[in-house]
This record gives C-alpha cells, structure tokens and sequence, in this order.
C-alpha cells in the first residue's frame, strides 16, 4: 500500500489532472480531495439529500443514517470508544471556542491559571485569553527552546494547583514540532487536577491517534486537513465531561422538550449540535476517512517520515536559508516553515506561483510564535500523501530561483 502514496495517489486527485504540473505545498492550509471525497459529496445531493433527524420519509431516513454513520467512523478512527463522545463543529476553531464558552465559562475562575505553549495557533490561543480576561484568571506561556522544542523540565516549573486547563498542540502548523503528547498528559495528572485539550489540526491528518491512549480530556481536530471536505470539525470529550458542560448554541435538534415555561437539552451529542448541520460535508468527511483508513495512517506516516528526511537534507543544502523547527527527522512532521534573507516571503512566494508551486507565505496564524523566531512572517511548504520527492526538488529550485533573481 506504501507504494501507492506519492505520484502513484495522484490520481485519485482530480486537482493534479485539472493542473497538470502543479506542485501543491500548502496541505497545512487545507489538504486536497479525492474523487471518493467529492463522489459521496455528490451522491447525496443527487440521490437521497434530505434534513436530517427530522423526518420519518425514506429519503431523511436514509440522509439520517449516512450522517451519524460518519460519527462512529470518527470515533473509530481516533478510538473515541464511543461515537457519544463525537461532537461534529464547523471546525478545529469552533471546537476549541465550544470548549472555552461552554466549559470554560462554567469551571474557570477569578485567580485560576491557563497554560499554552508558544508555538499555539491562534485558535488555541485567543479563546482562552479571552476567557482569562473576563474570569480575570491568567494564561502563563510554556516557551519552546532553540529547536522549537518544548522542554519537559519546564512543565514542572508552570504547572500549579491553580492551573486548570494545559492546551497544546500535538503539532505546529508552523515548526513540524511533533510533542509528546502522551508524556505530557502524564506528567500533568501527576501533579494536579488540571484538564488537557489537545490541538490535532495537524497530527490526525499525518499518523495514527489514540485519543484514549493518550488519555486526552478534549481532543479536536478537522475535516478539511484530511482529505475531506471544509464546514466540518470535531470535538472528543470524556463522557463526564461532555454530560457536565452546557450547550453552546441554542434552538432545533439540540433540545429534548420545550414549553412556553421549561427547556430540556437533547442528550449528548446532540446538545451541541443546534440547528441543520452540514450533512453532504459531514457525509464527505466520512468518505475521507474510508479514504485514509484504506491507505492505512501507519503507511501515511512512515511515507511522510521519508519525505521528512529528505526534506531536511534538501532544506538545510540549501546555502543562506534559515530553517525553523526541529533538524532531527523524528522530532518532526512534514511542515517546512523557512526564511530566505533578502527575501520577503510574499515575493518569493509570488516567484514559485509562477513556476506551479503553491506554498504558503505569511505568520500562518501564529504571531506571536513568529514574533519568538525574531521575524514578521515565513514560508511555509507543507507535505502530503500525494507529494513527491519531484515535488521537494521543485521547492528546491524555486528557492535558489528567488535567491538568483534577488542577486543573493
């Protein structure tokens, strides 16, 4: 199966047909769709698209039971244990502010610690400083070093008994840093009774997650960066956790019974998924995960580590570039965030459009990480099931392009 990533899984791309020559460097952003994708996208819309959980027609019937078909398939692919422990968002983002308006709201308070890493994108980051403002807790940063690592010995020194929440991501969108989750979580319960939300943007798309393994107390990840469609998040969540929080939106299919005088919320999930929800999307994510789980995330891992290797060699050959991040292959994903002095990111990004090479230029929602390297912005190429090594020595000549026509 390990043979079929690469330029061989091309084909199941329509993109790559449709534009031909293109070098797609930017699955960090948002990954591209397989035709197995778009098919099941299709299919519903065109042969038994109905709302769902509301009617008692064949058609919503049949809409209904491929839509919450897709819950137990995420619980699977992550070992939720329960598909009741699924909550389907519109995103990484919106999973993380359900979190910090839900539970957040209801357990943090005056005097009470947060603690982020400085490597947080935004998303993991603004929910809670401005839960922090408005409970006037305090949100404490855990600093990376020099590799773009996070020191262990330094989670001893930050944690306290006010600390209530540790979030993290269990993989930069900028530095490629993969973080022992596992260990961290341990070494977290062993000194108080914090709750840990882990950030999987990132790792779910690229190697196999046990969320119960890593003992995780919300987990959140998305659609889109797998291979399926946008509009669709999850939140994982411990049962008694999930069954404490109140829900985040309100009004149809979140509520069990309603008078003119009483409420009562739906169980959960259903709790938090107020109003129609994205049901071809959701449908489509289902498809995703068929996708990779037919490839095998073992198989999507160990091809990605090759394309690690070889993408450190290339990247640090390359005379005046500056490479953020781990430079040990087994620290690391495949997310290559760069700075070629001399260079502004926008232009050399705009020289490697030119020659079919799509990478990102930017702060890729991570400022004050960017404000840490000592830099308004970087490049940013991030690798996918579908790149190749042909694609890695295109980036390379892009760069010494833009370093030849900036005269470096």
């Amino acid at each position: 199966m390990r043979k079929q990533l690469g330029q061989n899984i091309k084909k199941d791309f329509p993109i790559f047909k449709n534009n031909p020559g293109l070098v797609f460097l930017d699955s960090g952003a948002s990954a591209q769709k397989p035709q197995a994708v778009i098919r099941a996208i299709t299919d519903c819309y065109e042969k038994y698209y109905a709302n769902v959980h509301r009617g008692i027609y064949k058609l919503s019937e049949k809409s209904s039971a491929a839509y919450e078909s897709v819950r137990a398939k995420a619980a699977g692919f992550i070992n939720a244990g329960s598909e009741k422990r699924i909550v389907f968002t519109r995103n990484t983002t919106e999973s993380i502010n359900l979190v910090a308006y839900t539970w957040g709201r209801q357990n943090i308070r005056a005097g009470d610690e947060i603690l982020l890493t400085e490597m947080e994108h935004h998303a993991n980051m603004l929910p809670w400083r401005v839960l922090a403002k408005e409970k006037k807790a305090s949100v404490k940063y855990w600093p990376i070093n020099q590799e773009g690592r996070l020191d262990l010995n330094e989670l001893d020194k930050l944690l306290t008994k006010k600390t209530k929440l540790v979030a993290f991501t269990q993989m930069s969108n900028v530095l490629g840093t993969i973080n022992p989750a596992k260990e961290i979580i341990k070494k977290i319960r062993s000194q108080g009774s914090a709750l840990v939300l882990i950030d999987g943007a990132q790792s779910v798309p690229h190697f196999s997650v046990d969320v119960r393994d890593l003992d995780a107390d919300f987990y959140v990840f998305s659609s889109h960066k797998m291979c399926g469609p946008t509009g669709v998040g999850v939140l994982y969540a411990k049962d008694e956790i999930l069954e404490k929080m109140n829900p985040f939106l309100y009004g149809g299919d979140m509520i069990a019974n309603v008078t003119l005088q009483e409420m009562e919320w739906s169980e959960v999930p259903a709790k938090f998924e107020a109003g129609t929800p994205a049901i071809a999307e959701v449908i489509g994510f289902g498809a995703a995960i068929d996708y990779l789980q037919d490839i095998g995330m073992d198989n999507v891992f160990k091809y990605e580590e090759e394309m690690v290797k070889a993408g450190l060699r290339a990247l640090l050959s390359v005379e005046g570039l500056k490479l953020f991040g781990p430079h040990e292959p087994e620290a690391r994903g495949a997310v290559f965030a760069f700075e070629i002095p001399g260079v502004h990111p926008h232009d050399a990004a705009s020289i490697f459009d030119e020659q079919n090479i799509a990478v990102r230029a930017g702060h890729h929602c991570a400022q004050p990480l960017h404000q840490k390297l000592g830099i308004p912005a970087s490049l940013r190429a991030s690798f996918y099931l579908y790149n190749t090594l042909e694609d890695l020595n295109k980036l390379i000549s892009g760069i010494k392009k833009a370093q030849e026509i900036f005269g470096l």
